[in-house]
């Protein structure tokens, strides 16, 4: 897998202050993505054992509330195969801190068998995740008030609340202003 950059003190991509890695590869190609650059997966550096270690270094002060994997395309199944193993290593450091992945491909998409990006790890990483924003950035509905994301048919999926009730659970809207 290779990444295309990476933001210490992130607070676009969250809530709080966030660690973010920018993966690179996606097929979804969505007309006026803010990067398409990203699209190629072999755009950027190498994810390395280096490259995980300074992501779990950089998690440590208190003031990081979490992670947020986004991109190019977390759920491209190349990429689930060599996050997972990592998003378990954030986790056993960091069980107090929050994942968010975003994601062009739904929930539904990404729960469905047999569907592209489906593989045999996007149940477990799934399982790793917090959040969830999901959905394809649709050019027609972008909407710059939405909070973290682009366009009104994405989601902020609260799987943490999806898991427990076994119904897809959204999280709260806020009062713009509030945070």
């Amino acid at each position: 897998m290779y990444y295309g950059e990476i933001k210490d003190c992130d607070i676009a991509n969250g809530e709080g202050v966030r660690v973010s890695l920018f993966v690179s590869g996606c097929t979804n190609h969505c007309k006026g993505c803010f990067q398409p650059q990203t699209w190629a997966f072999d755009y950027g550096q190498p994810f390395t054992q280096e490259t995980e270690q300074q992501l779990l270094t950089m998690l440590a002060p208190s003031y990081i509330n979490g992670l947020t994997v986004l991109g190019g395309e977390p759920f491209e199944p190349e990429n689930q195969r060599t996050l997972v193993p990592f998003l378990r290593r954030v986790r056993a450091a960091y069980p107090e801190k929050d994942i968010w992945a975003f994601s062009g491909f739904t929930y539904e998409e990404l729960t469905c068998d047999g569907s592209h990006p489906r593989c045999e790890v996007t149940d477990e990483m799934l399982s790793l995740l917090n959040v969830l924003v999901d959905g394809r950035f649709v050019e027609e509905l972008k909407d710059i008030s939405l909070r973290f994301r682009g366009s009104a048919n994405q989601r902020l999926i609260d799987l943490d609340a999806t898991r427990r009730t076994g119904g897809l659970c959204l999280l709260p809207e806020r009062d713009r202003g509030r945070g």
